[in-house]
């Protein structure tokens, strides 16, 4: 558990002193662990299926799938998503992740054009030839630090290309994308918000001038209740997809190349029998889940005995939906032919993750082309992976050897 030395706030008079359990979601895992084994460990030692704890300024804890399915299909009327940062302080706009309702879903038909199958069908040869790109540059040196030289490198080619911003850019795009999720320093967060909103700003201005076919200029153009979008409302929903498109499928790819490396026997699997992959995908993506939501609530409630009071606010771990024992067997356990594998990675409800398709695409060119070219690797020996927590779990550092 984190250290006490701090000064932490007071437990809300209504909190039943059994259901507080200290943990800070900004803790990285045991040596040896990844972030959903110490997700796994965290809700086997707490009180109740729903906890208080007193980090990141006090809030609530929901560790099983059952409350994480009711709130991530809640329709904004109990569980709001208005704040979805911890502490709250660190809260922004991003539309439409943080809208509730049909507003929501004004906004988020801004994005869905991009993520359609046909439009992920294309994205998916550009992804494959910059996966190629990628393990040519380091496969016959027999190393590699995977998350700089692969992870970082896939999907960011991607969605750069979808944008159309610079490569060039991409390393401070990145370094201020692993502030924001993961850094537990709120001015520090500030700072890189700050950083993200200025760069956008002129790229935005820039399609406004003299708008393209990507990403940006959609949204520049973009219309809601037959009104263009203000500049708050722009900068919001561009925020959003890049932050999402700069890490959350680089984090996944961290976890199921860690996992590759370690296990053999599964890697074997899927070089003799490739028929398994599209099922190895969703076991894959179920056991390494990797974000976590907020929620603010609305209105009093007791959820799972839980009495929480209005704008209190609610952890959804997501992760732990996948990892249920009451729902999943064996949830710790990948079986690449486990049927329908069950989990809330990509969400539930309107909050769906509209990129779900493309992530699912890019994992399937990851395993495909990386296996074709190095069936055989590891984790390089003397060394362990580095793995980060907080509102998006990654690994930061996985060093490969074959």
């Amino acid at each position: 558990m984190p250290s006490s030395s701090i000064t932490l706030p007071a437990k809300p008079d209504h909190v039943p002193a059994a259901l507080v359990h200290d943990v800070d979601i900004f803790e990285g895992p045991a040596p040896g662990d990844d972030s959903q084994t110490r997700w796994v460990k965290i809700r086997d030692a707490a009180p109740g299926d729903v906890f208080w704890t007193p980090r990141n300024g006090g809030h609530w804890i929901a560790t099983r799938a059952r409350e994480v399915s009711l709130m991530q299909r809640d329709d904004g009327t109990t569980f709001s998503h208005e704040i979805i940062s911890l502490p709250r302080e660190a809260t922004f706009p991003l539309y439409p992740l943080t809208l509730d309702g049909a507003r929501q879903m004004q906004f988020r038909k801004l994005i869905l054009p991009s993520f359609m199958p046909r439009a992920v069908a294309a994205l998916e040869e550009k992804a494959r030839a910059h996966a190629i790109a990628a393990i040519d540059a380091f496969a016959a040196r027999g190393e590699c630090e995977f998350v700089s030289e692969f992870a970082s490198i896939l999907p960011i080619a991607v969605f750069l290309g979808i944008v159309d911003l610079p490569w060039a850019d991409r390393e401070k795009l990145v370094e201020w994308t692993e502030v924001m999720t993961r850094s537990s320093d709120i001015m520090a967060r500030y700072q890189a918000l700050s950083n993200m909103t200025q760069y956008l700003n002129g790229w935005l201005e820039a399609r406004t001038a003299k708008p393209g076919d990507d990403w940006l200029s959609t949204i520049v153009a973009g219309e809601v209740d037959g009104r263009p979008l203000s500049d708050q409302e722009r900068m919001s929903v561009a925020l959003l997809m890049l932050f999402g498109g700069l890490d959350t499928v680089a984090s996944m790819l961290g976890f199921i190349a860690r996992f590759l490396a370690m296990n053999p026997a599964h890697r074997q699997q899927l070089i003799d029998d490739p028929a398994l992959i599209p099922n190895a995908i969703e076991e894959l993506v179920r056991r390494h889940g990797i974000a976590q939501t907020r929620r603010l609530v609305k209105k009093d409630i007791d959820l799972a005995g839980a009495p929480i009071k209005a704008d209190e606010l609610v952890l959804v771990v997501n992760a732990l939906a996948g990892l249920d024992d009451r729902v999943v067997d064996d949830p710790m356990t990948v079986d690449f032919r486990r049927e329908k594998p069950a989990h809330a990675t990509f969400g539930n409800g309107r909050h769906a993750c509209p990129g779900a398709l493309l992530a699912r695409r890019e994992i399937k060119v990851f395993i495909e082309e990386w296996l074709a070219r190095i069936p055989e690797f590891g984790i390089k020996p003397g060394t362990m992976p580095e793995i980060g927590c907080g509102m998006v779990n990654g690994v930061t550092k996985l060093e490969l050897a074959w």
